[in-house]
């Protein structure tokens, strides 16, 4: 469990939640932290599905600038490696995973929220990659899954200007997937991750790691990439499970082992 990044479980859902006052300033110790965290909630058999949260004010309000701000070239070589990793780490866990987004949500927190497979905003977030007004660029994978959410020459809009969004014009363009009052945002989004509780867990592991690495590379790449996985869970319990509950009940009444 670490000081500033901890997973707290409740019912199969797992929350990420950050906890760095006053606005969650991703610093190197909350990288690290989230890369083990990110480890355990993948590794936990009582976790279905995770959550990221950042509190009821704020997701992340960015990187802790102050802390890079005194870095030389040589010493971002070595630190650049932690800052993709620890959103490298969210994006692997081979699990259902959902963003709940109040206030900001900026430059190294959009792309934690990028990260995730969809992203919940309260109506009152605002989002964006900033990172152009300091003279650099996203450097946590923002100008790759971003580009590949929305687009490139929306992703090039957000990135080229620094500008911040709303929550509706995130929604508009794709970059977040529901908006709801910033008082249940939170809610919202576990009731997304609870449905996935007894849920085929190793078929969620491979329709994600499909579409994300189907992603990386072309049709015919992708397609390889799901014929393997799609023949892979022909070994597994619930696959036998599932199709023999279709057959005899009809569809969505397994009970599946999550082996």
């Amino acid at each position: 469990m670490g000081e500033l990044v901890r997973l707290e479980v409740s019912d199969g859902v797992g929350t990420i939640r950050l906890d760095r006052p006053k606005m969650n300033a991703l610093n190197a110790q909350m990288q690290d932290e989230m890369v083990a965290v990110c480890a355990e909630a993948d590794s936990r058999d009582d976790v279905a599905a995770v959550v990221v949260y950042g509190g009821e004010r704020v997701f992340a309000a960015g990187a802790d600038i102050k802390e890079m701000s005194a870095m030389t070239r040589e010493d971002m070589a070595t630190h650049g490696h932690l800052l993709q990793a620890f959103t490298k780490s969210l994006a692997g866990i081979g699990k259902p995973t959902v963003s709940a987004i109040t206030g900001f949500a900026l430059g190294g927190g959009c792309e934690v929220a990028l990260a995730t497979d969809l992203r919940f905003a309260a109506d009152n977030a605002k989002l964006g990659q900033p990172e152009i007004l300091l003279g650099i660029i996203p450097g946590a994978g923002g100008t790759q899954r971003l580009a590949r959410l929305v687009g490139p020459a929306r992703a090039k809009d957000l990135i080229y200007t620094g500008r911040f969004i709303d929550a509706n014009e995130a929604l508009s363009i794709g970059l977040v997937d529901q908006v709801h009052p910033a008082d249940q945002v939170y809610d919202k989004a576990v009731e997304w991750a609870k449905q996935f509780v007894g849920g085929a867990a190793v078929a969620l592991r491979a329709a994600k790691k499909a579409i994300d690495s189907g992603l990386e590379g072309g049709l015919e790449d992708g397609v390889e990439i799901e014929r393997v996985e799609f023949t892979e869970l022909f070994a597994t319990e619930d696959q036998k499970i599932g199709m023999t509950s279709f057959m005899e009940n009809g569809p969505g009444k397994a009970s599946f082992t999550g082996k």
